[in-house]
């Protein structure tokens, strides 16, 4: 394994996490949902809040566990990132599907074909974007195994 690139790697994904939980918490503080495109940071409490408050926590890991990657405990703290980054993404995709099936408050119980796939289009919460590039561990963690 290149040492110097997965290093690398994981310490940009550390950033980006960072920031996604420090927009997440500002955006909670502030009250106010930010939607910048495809992005969308949400402002509520449980997601905003305490989702914010995990993605930093995973960005804390991915940068902490980047220092020495080869090494088994810094390793481990790399993949703790990406399970914590695999929660929230995987809590958000639930909400996404468990918000397609109903029809909405004036429609008929189950949503329609259109409104089903309406519901999947952007904008996604920052741990939506995050989840691919958090999958480069399962890699590392086969080749490790190796």
């Amino acid at each position: 394994m290149n040492r110097k690139l997965i290093q690398i790697y994981f310490r940009i994904l550390g950033l980006v996490s960072l920031a996604f939980g420090i927009a997440d918490i500002l955006a909670t503080i502030g009250g106010k949902s930010i939607c910048l495109g495809i992005l969308e940071v949400p402002a509520d409490i449980f997601r905003g809040g305490w989702g914010g408050l995990v993605i930093l926590f995973a960005g804390f890991f991915y940068l902490a566990g980047s220092r020495d990657i080869l090494e088994v405990h810094h390793f481990s703290k790399v993949v703790m990132g990406s399970v914590l980054i695999w929660l929230i993404a995987g809590c958000d995709i639930f909400a996404m599907l468990c918000e397609s099936i109903p029809g909405g408050e004036e429609g008929p119980w189950f949503n329609t074909l259109q409104g089903f796939f309406a519901t999947y289009a952007p904008p996604y919460k920052p741990a939506i974007f995050l989840l691919p590039f958090s999958l480069a561990v399962v890699y590392y963690i086969h080749k490790r195994e190796k």
